[in-house]
């Protein structure tokens, strides 16, 4: 004899509401990490601009005599057959100003360096 029964396999509104409950503390504690882990590399590429930036106005400025207080020629620098190819940018929105050759601190800083830390070690 067999019988015949009309109960299916289901989940209960409990245990969805658990899964999403669990699915929204995840989602809870890894957004703020990869919020940070975002800020990290911008500022570490950003960084790594500024020292690109600062090698080749370093190369430029003695290859063309400069003295300390010369100011830089971006047109000089940047360019298809110059010391970078294209000017890098900031990726976290900042803009890069451009110091006198003779400054200690480098030949760039980036306007993010107060608010950011994008600044040369």
């Amino acid at each position: 004899m067999k019988i015949n029964s009309n109960k299916k396999a289901r989940f209960t509104l409990v245990e969805i509401m658990i899964v999403v409950a669990i699915i929204g503390l995840l989602a809870a504690i890894a957004i703020p990490n990869f919020i940070k882990a975002r800020q990290v590399s911008q500022k570490n590429a950003c960084i790594a601009n500024m020292k690109q930036i600062d090698g080749a106005v370093n190369t430029w400025a003695l290859e063309q005599n400069k003295v300390n207080t010369d100011p830089v020629v971006t047109d000089e620098v940047f360019g298809p057959a110059l010391y970078i190819k294209t000017e890098p940018k900031c990726p976290a929105g900042g803009t890069y100003n451009y110091l006198p050759v003779g400054t200690p601190e480098g030949h760039v800083n980036c306007t993010l360096s107060d608010d950011e830390g994008h600044t040369l070690p």
